[in-house]
């Protein structure tokens, strides 16, 4: 284990109600998700990284979720956005990680956003000055989930035209940003997942990659550099999820234990209560097999089409499964749920806020399965 999640979980649990209503992490908080190790983890091991696996990664923020999800949110993009930086060419790892691999990078990745416009700068004399090829980046990006804690983000916009038309990542130095406080939403209120607003900056070719460059294996790569984006996009996503759908269970077992109805007898005892509680903990402990399972998937198994496939598909499932299980659970614990304190809703609305991120669509991951399956036939006839 290189992830020592507990210091961050305790203080995450006594601030839960601090980071909602602030609705961005405290800075000593954002401080202890370093001290854990989540912005380390997939870092390059010649920069001091962890290069670790993606089980431990989910597992460990699915952990840091049942204390709060907003935390847990913002912890694994510290780390996911670390093994996107990776791709960047050498010089653009030294310029984050040559100092500390402890660097928190934010990110505004999907949608494409901004404009870019290559640029080729006059070189400066001597040789340790490098390449001045690059870009010319401004614009404005939404939904940059941690940055005001950040000391990089990665920015992406769409570069070329006709076939050469890609998007493009570039690293930049939160400094040279202005984020814009913008983050006013029903759940996963804490992310801080604000406004980044960039004015025309150049940005050296070598803090730039492509969105095809992520997960295309390369000699000396290791393991969680060499996994294609989509095959563990969702997990980032769902691991906060399901550690507040599983401290969501505990919650209204809380709630329902000494409420006794109008006979006199427990609440708890009802047929209706007893079916509401097992069904939404199977659902949890479903959405943890599949969770598990994919992970695992992405750690050690061969990577196909058809393998990405099946882990954008259960972690789709797996999500639809854990907010299934908050609708039922909040239903069941009655109008003591709907109490503005109450954290069952408070994990009921970042559940359902995490669930509906794109990475999740059970949609368009229903119908990537349905290609890769049709495929994998195709060619066994």
């Amino acid at each position: 284990m290189t992830l020592t999640v507990a210091p961050a979980a305790a203080l995450a649990r006594t601030r839960a109600a601090e980071t909602e209503h602030a609705r961005k992490l405290s800075p000593d908080l954002a401080d202890s998700l370093t001290a854990a190790g989540f912005a380390r983890h997939f870092v390059p091991k010649p920069w001091g990284g962890d290069a670790g696996s993606f089980t431990e990664a989910a597992e460990a923020a699915a952990e840091l979720g049942e204390a709060c999800a907003a935390t847990a949110w913002c912890a694994a993009l510290y780390a996911a956005h670390a093994r996107l930086a990776a791709h960047l060419p050498e010089q653009g790892h030294r310029d984050l990680w040559e100092r500390t691999p402890d660097v928190r990078i934010a990110a505004s990745v999907v949608p494409p956003a901004g404009t870019a416009e290559e640029a080729h700068r006059p070189r400066a004399a001597g040789p340790a000055h490098g390449t001045t090829d690059g870009w010319w980046l401004e614009g404005t990006w939404h939904h940059a989930s941690g940055v005001d804690h950040a000391h990089w983000i990665l920015l992406a916009s769409r570069t070329g035209d006709g076939a050469d038309r890609t998007v493009r990542l570039f690293a930049v130095p939160l400094e040279a940003c202005e984020v814009s406080d913008t983050w006013h939403t029903l759940g996963l209120r804490g992310t801080g997942s604000n406004t980044v607003r960039l004015e025309r900056t150049f940005v050296p070719a070598h803090r730039t990659c492509t969105l095809a460059d992520l997960g295309r294996a390369g000699h000396g790569r290791d393991r969680c550099h060499s996994v294609p984006y989509q095959m563990v996009a969702g997990a980032q996503f769902l691991a906060p999820a399901l550690g507040a759908a599983r401290q969501a269970l505990r919650d209204w077992h809380d709630l329902t234990a000494g409420r006794v109805r109008s006979d006199g007898s427990r609440a708890a005892d009802a047929p209706a209560q007893r079916d509401a509680g097992a069904r939404a903990s199977a659902e949890i402990h479903a959405a943890g097999l599949l969770l598990h399972h994919a992970l695992q998937r992405a750690d050690l198994a061969e990577v196909t089409p058809h393998a990405v496939a099946e882990n954008a598909r259960d972690f789709a499932f797996a999500a639809e499964l854990t907010t299934a299980a908050a609708d039922r659970l909040v239903r069941a614990a009655g109008l003591r749920a709907q109490a503005a304190d109450c954290p069952l809703q408070r994990r009921w609305r970042d559940i359902r806020a995490a669930a509906g991120h794109a990475a999740l669509d059970f949609e368009t991951a229903g119908t990537l399965y349905a290609q890769a399956r049709t495929a994998v036939v195709e060619a066994a006839r």
